[in-house]
C-alpha cells in the first residue's frame, strides 16, 4: 500500500507541472465527446505506468535496497528539476483515429520515457507488490487530467499553473533529498 499512495501523491505532482493535462486539454477541445477522450487518455496513462512498473521488476533484482532508494531518490529529483522548466504545449496533430484514438495515441506516445514513468519503475523496485505503484501513478495522473479535459484548454489558461509547477517541483526536489540522504543512511 506504501507504494500505491507514494505513487498517487507523485503522479499528483509530476502531472501538475506536465504537457499531459494540456494535451487533454486540446484534445477535449477538438472532440465533443469528453468521455470518450477521457477514456482515451485514462488507458493510455494505465498503459505508461504500467510499462513503468514493469520496467521497475525487471531492474530490481539487480539492485540493493540502498540502490533502490538512490534511484527513487534521482526519479524524484529528476522530476522536479524538469517541473522547473515552464510546460511547452503540446503541437496538435491531425490523425484520423476519433476522439478515442487519438487520445490514446497522443497521451501514450507524449507518456512514453516521461519522468512520471521513471518514478513509477522507481517506486515498483521498491514495492513489495509493483502493481500498487502502477495503480497509484494510474489514479493521480487521472486525477489531474480530468479536470483539464473539463475545463478545457481556455478553463486551463485560467489556473495558476506556473505557480502549481513550481511548488510541485519544490516539493519533488524536497522528497527526492530526503530519500537519497536516507538511502544514503545520513538521516
Amino acid at each position: 500500500m506504501d507504494a500505491l499512495m507514494a505513487a498517487l501523491v507523485a503522479a499528483l505532482l509530476t502531472q501538475v507541472s506536465d504537457r499531459t493535462p494540456w494535451a487533454a486539454a486540446a484534445l477535449a477541445n477538438r472532440y465533443d465527446n469528453k468521455g470518450v477522450v477521457i477514456a482515451g487518455v485514462a488507458l493510455a496513462l494505465a498503459f505508461g505506468n504500467t510499462l513503468g512498473a514493469i520496467g521497475g521488476v525487471v531492474v530490481a533484482p539487480m539492485l540493493s535496497p540502498n540502490a533502490q532508494g538512490l534511484l527513487l531518490a534521482l526519479a524524484l529529483l529528476s522530476g522536479g528539476v524538469a517541473g522547473f522548466w515552464p510546460i511547452k504545449p503540446a503541437k496538435g496533430r491531425s490523425w484520423r483515429l476519433g476522439a478515442f484514438g487519438s487520445s490514446f495515441v497522443a497521451v501514450a506516445m507524449l507518456g512514453f520515457g516521461d519522468r512520471m514513468q521513471f518514478i513509477t519503475a522507481a517506486l515498483a523496485a521498491q514495492a513489495t507488490t509493483p502493481a500498487f505503484a502502477a495503480i497509484g501513478a494510474t489514479i493521480g495522473s487521472v486525477a489531474v487530467t480530468i479536470p483539464a479535459i473539463l475545463l478545457g484548454e481556455k478553463g486551463m489558461r485560467k489556473l495558476p499553473t506556473t505557480a502549481l509547477r513550481l511548488v510541485a517541483a519544490a516539493v519533488l526536489m524536497v522528497a527526492g533529498a530526503v530519500q537519497a540522504l536516507s538511502a544514503l543512511r545520513l538521516i
